[in-house]
């Protein structure tokens, strides 16, 4: 009969593309932290088809493999076996009692919001989640970033219903761990870390054989913080830098766009730089906040919710704290939270070009004293990405 452990069991989740360097920090853990076992759901069968229904389970800690499994897709869908098997065996080396620190190593594509949440959400008072880290090699940033190939392409892809890219893909790792866990072999230079720092400024880049990279496993982590951080409405952007080739542009203007030229400007902005994020508004959908997310010249535009200043005062209640302090930031005595607010980031960024884009997607004066009015009765330009305006 298992039994409730007298404290709950601390879990790092190490995530990243580079499987490499993944594979180094987690080895790395395991050595530092005595008690330590590393879970590892091993998805390659499933990406290349050489075993199309099951996800590998291998459990390990320092001096070898202890145990190795299968567990069955669960709706087509390999990474949502994962979900399914994860808190179980994390419930089952807590109930051990002998573990000092669970390690979730993500296989390559997984993305570690989503097992962050799952861990959060099921723990119970048996698991507790202690650190994020996204294991980095410097010298593939830029590459990893600009890969515009499909994850289905690249043997990477969790369910065939799975359409991400490489480079959004690693863009959301990166950017969601608040520690950044560097393996270097001496190629990378200024360039790439001037990248990863302007890309996400406010993370904690340890290189993996440091000492601190153990007691950084058990620092804790804010799951609901880590979600605010990504929110198109509230996330905080990067600032204006320039560094070693690399620049960011901070683009924030209030009027709207002008939604058939910003159409027609789509592809020469999500190419102009290797990765741009933010908020934006359209003139004919001026109650929608629309989210920017762009890697690899891939570029996803959707919609992130109401901007407060279309809500009624009784419905300021339900938004969360973190949402209504980011709108009085933003607040416009005319356009209320409403406003562009995009960042662009990229070696070699060409910034007059891509403000001088930008500011001719923006209403002229005459259209901006046309009214909200003649602004809806426009062509829905943005009809093929977003639902029709109502």
């Amino acid at each position: 009969m298992s039994h409730r452990p007298t404290r709950p069991l601390p879990v790092a989740i190490v995530a990243g593309l580079h499987a490499d360097a993944r594979r180094t920090v987690t080895a790395r853990l395991l050595r530092a932290v005595p008690g330590s076992v590393a879970l590892h759901h091993d998805l390659s069968g499933a990406a290349d088809g050489t075993d199309p229904r099951t996800v590998q389970r291998i459990v390990r800690d320092a001096s070898g493999e202890l145990s190795h499994g299968v567990t069955p897709f669960v709706n087509d869908c390999a990474c949502c076996a994962l979900r399914a098997d994860l808190v179980p065996e994390l419930r089952r080396l807590a109930d051990q009692g002998d573990t000092r620190l669970a390690i979730l190593e993500l296989w390559d594509s997984v993305e570690p919001r989503g097992m962050a949440e799952a861990v959060a959400a099921h723990a119970d008072g048996a698991l507790v989640l202690t650190q994020v880290f996204t294991a980095v090699d410097p010298a593939l940033a830029l590459a990893s970033l600009a890969n515009g190939d499909d994850l289905a392409d690249a043997g990477l892809a969790t369910a065939p219903t799975d359409n991400r890219t490489v480079g959004d893909t690693w863009a959301r790792q990166l950017e969601y761990a608040p520690v950044l866990a560097l393996v270097e072999d001496g190629t990378a230079d200024a360039t790439d870390r001037a990248l990863l720092t302007q890309l996400h400024p406010t993370a904690r880049q340890v290189h993996a054989g440091s000492g601190e990279l153990a007691a950084l496993a058990f620092a804790g982590f804010d799951v609901a913080a880590a979600a605010d951080a990504q929110d198109a409405a509230c996330a905080l952007l990067p600032q204006q830098a320039d560094e070693a080739g690399v620049a960011t542009l901070v683009w924030r203007r209030r009027r709207p766009f002008h939604p058939g030229r910003l159409h027609d400007a789509l592809e020469d902005l999500s190419c102009a730089a290797a990765r741009s994020r933010g908020r934006f508004w359209l003139a004919d959908r001026p109650d929608t906040l629309l989210a920017w997310d762009a890697a690899g010249g891939a570029l996803c535009v959707e919609s992130a919710g109401p901007w407060l200043a279309s809500l009624p005062d009784a419905a300021w209640e339900l938004v969360p704290p973190v949402r209504r302090a980011a709108a009085a930031l933003d607040w416009h005595p005319e356009h209320g939270d409403r406003c562009q607010h995009l960042v662009f980031t990229s070696p070699g960024l060409d910034r007059d070009g891509l403000t001088h884009v930008l500011e001719w997607c923006l209403l002229t004066d005459a259209e901006l004293a046309a009214g909200p009015d003649a602004w809806k009765r426009w062509p829905d330009a943005f009809d093929g990405l977003l639902d029709p305006v109502p």
